[in-house]
């Protein structure tokens, strides 16, 4: 009874989060404004969605194959197309379900595939500890290529955090900088064994150590090189379906592949926040492209929104034809299963 009152408060609590962030970019929306954007979107091309649908399912497809390479040391060695379906039908149902579609995607493959889905769990884990390593990167990126928007909305002032009084560059506030890094380091390993008996501690912990276990678990993917180059193709796939959104409306038709960088990583957020991203996704977009003198009311509102829906759009096609093609595509059980003395093939299991 409390796990399921659990449950409820956590989708009720998403759902007001979404309604929340929905709400937030919409409430200063007068009569003029709604025309604007009204007439933002009836002007926008919606014939690029199809070049970002496309861009959208290439990165589904090498998800698909990244998840299938960290099966394979479990000496299974599942389909491709299933993977992909299975990557697909988890996305469907984390449109309504947060974090459900994970369980869901791990139970379609092990029906298909007869891979234990306990075991498949900790592919999860690997697979969102590289998704965080990416989005931290693609910060990261941002930070450097994107540095002088960044200085002119600090005005100025995010200088003084690694220069002196004359406008150089200080390496003792760089030095002082990594040692508070190294403290805080430090200190949070201290806390997490000084106070391992508090359960929020021990959660907090957890979260730590299973990307950490995620991390070094690709030392079983037999290429090493593919894995990385799946991962990096993925976000690359990501910010390149970003800057094709750019060109639907043509007050931000000008905005680079660099600029992109910047709604890609707050994007990423706002999917991660609420399910599918809706409220959060083209509220964090809108405030990102305002950042290059784009009006945030109505194009900003209007990118927003768009790139959602292609996002959307994806998953409800995707996941729908996924829903219908899987049982089609396996009547009969077909799996199979790699052993040291050798492998025992289905003529079926591959398309």
């Amino acid at each position: 009874m409390k796990k399921k009152l659990l449950t409820v408060l956590q989708y009720t609590f998403f759902a007001a989060l979404a309604a929340f962030f929905v709400w937030l970019s919409l409430k200063d929306m007068d009569a003029k404004k709604w025309a604007q954007l009204k007439d933002a979107l009836d002007r926008a091309n919606y014939w690029l969605l199809v070049p970002v649908l496309g861009l959208l399912l290439a990165s589904h497809w090498l998800r698909a194959l990244r998840w299938r390479q960290l099966i394979q040391p479990m000496g299974y060695d599942p389909s491709r197309v299933n993977c992909f379906l299975g990557v697909m039908i988890g996305y469907f149902v984390n449109l309504g379900a947060p974090r459900l579609g994970e369980v869901v995607k791990c139970t379609v493959l092990a029906r298909y595939e007869k891979v234990p889905a306990d075991k498949l769990v900790g592919t999860i884990v690997a697979e969102r500890a590289f998704d965080v390593v990416c989005l931290v990167t693609v910060f990261g990126l941002t930070l450097i290529f994107q540095y002088d928007v960044i200085h002119s909305l600090t005005s100025g002032n995010s200088d003084i955090l690694f220069r002196n009084a004359n406008g150089k560059i200080s390496w003792l506030k760089i030095a002082a900088g990594l040692a508070a890094i190294a403290f805080v380091f430090l200190s949070c390993r201290w806390a997490f064994k000084r106070f391992e008996h508090i359960a929020a501690v021990r959660k907090v912990r957890a979260i730590f150590v299973n990307i950490w276990q995620g991390l070094i678990s690709v030392k079983d993917v037999k290429n090493k090189p593919l894995f990385f180059v799946y991962t990096v193709g993925i976000w690359c796939l990501y910010l390149l379906s970003t800057w094709f959104g750019f060109f639907a409306i043509s007050a931000t038709s000008h905005l680079s592949l660099l600029d992109a960088l910047s709604v890609l990583a707050m994007g990423s957020v706002g999917m991660i926040v609420s399910p599918g991203g809706i409220g959060v996704y083209p509220f964090l977009v809108q405030k990102t492209v305002s950042l290059y003198n784009i009006p945030a009311e109505p194009f900003g509102l209007a990118l927003g929104w768009l790139l959602w829906f292609g996002q959307f759009l994806s998953f409800i096609l995707f996941g729908t034809t996924s829903f219908i093609l899987l049982p089609r595509l396996n009547k009969k059980p077909h799996y199979q299963i790699v052993s040291h003395e050798g492998t025992t093939d289905h003529p079926a299991q591959d398309l």
